[in-house]
């Protein structure tokens, strides 16, 4: 993306301005005179995500859709932890039009280097006819297929290269999850109504802490490359034309491949189909490594550390609090399933 000429705005009403969005979104579209604004929705939640149309006083720039969304940090709480989108604002600013992935079309992005608040404008996903998704709505193993295209692409630009993940905000941090939250955390929702469908056998909160423990320690080595990091089902959209994408990079960075895939294929099927499907579709993700000009790990070594990775997304939902509660006892019921059919505290204690 082209550098930007513009600082950050400390408040929505400021970036919501004609004046505001010409100078930034001169920098890549050179000669935009934004004339109007109208706003839409704006749904606030740690984030605050707006909608809003733009008009101009002539045709917008080709590639310039005249319905914007903006995700920033701009609430009173937001601005607490404005640092949690710096990676994501990064991420389309440094690397998204590079790789290549499918992802929402920034026209812009950058950070406050005082503040670290991360700001993204992208193309309304919802006025050019695409979906959001979340954990109950429907995802065939086609459209699981489909993603994990798009995560091979992801994966394969820093595939062992050390050299593409030098930026701070790429460093390695699954062990970050382990500061905040926890064991109580997971006793809560297992023992609760989130909890149901966990099956008995692994509704063990001290395991999986201790599980999620050794996959946080991993060293880098091969496999490690660029990750989403956040990869449930619920992270998805369909475009106009029915293809996946994905969004929310927050926790973009360095990372072993298989907690993306892993997490997904776990978190998008149900479990009886991901039975199913799941040695199918990781051959499926290998090969698209290959065709990306990857040369992927041996399948059984890549089934290991697909096992493995499961109990990431199972952590990350057991810690999970302030999502509504049919998403988070449907992810736990998927993740909890696979990492008891599939023995992931097993794989992890046998190392690689």
């Amino acid at each position: 993306m082209t550098p930007i000429a513009v600082e950050v705005p400390d408040t929505l009403d400021e970036l919501l301005t004609p004046e505001w969005l010409t100078a930034a979104l001169s920098a890549r579209f050179p000669g935009v005179d934004i004339t109007g604004v109208t706003r839409g929705p704006v749904v606030e939640r740690l984030s605050t995500n707006a909608r809003f149309r733009i008009e101009g006083a002539r045709e917008l720039p080709a590639g310039l859709s005249p319905t914007l969304c903006v995700k920033g940090y701009f609430s009173d709480v937001g601005r607490t932890i404005a640092g949690v989108g710096e990676p994501e604002a990064c991420f389309y600013r440094d690397l998204a039009d590079t790789i290549g992935v499918r992802t929402l079309h920034a026209v812009w992005a950058d950070v406050n280097p005082q503040t670290r608040h991360g700001v993204v404008i992208t193309e309304d996903v919802v006025a050019a006819d695409g979906v959001f998704l979340d954990a109950l709505s429907p995802y065939s193993v086609e459209q699981t297929a489909r993603s994990l295209e798009q995560l091979a692409r992801l994966h394969a630009f820093a595939w062992d290269d050390p050299a593409r993940v030098d930026a701070t905000w790429l460093v390695p941090r699954v062990a970050s999850a382990l500061q905040t939250r926890g064991v109580n955390e997971i006793r809560g929702n297992f023992e609760g109504p989130n909890g149901v469908g966990v099956p008995e056998a692994i509704r063990d909160p001290e395991a999986l802490v201790d599980a999620f423990g050794t996959l946080a320690a991993g060293q880098p080595g091969p496999g490690w490359t660029v990750i989403h990091g956040d990869t449930h089902v619920g992270n998805a959209f369909l475009d106009a034309e029915g293809r996946p994408g994905l969004l929310d990079w927050q926790l973009v960075q360095h990372g072993h491949w298989s907690i993306d895939v892993g997490y997904h294929i776990a978190s998008a099927l149900d479990p009886a189909e991901r039975a199913d499907a799941e040695r199918d579709l990781l051959t499926h993700y290998l090969d698209q490594l290959r065709a990306e000009g990857v040369s992927p790990p041996p399948f059984d070594e890549a089934w290991t550390d697909y096992r493995r990775a499961i109990a990431y997304g199972f952590f990350l939902w057991g810690i999970t609090l302030y999502v509504s509660p049919d998403v988070i006892a449907a992810l736990l019921h998927r993740l909890g399933t696979a990492a008891l059919e599939l023995d992931s505290y097993a794989a992890l204690a046998g190392g690689r």
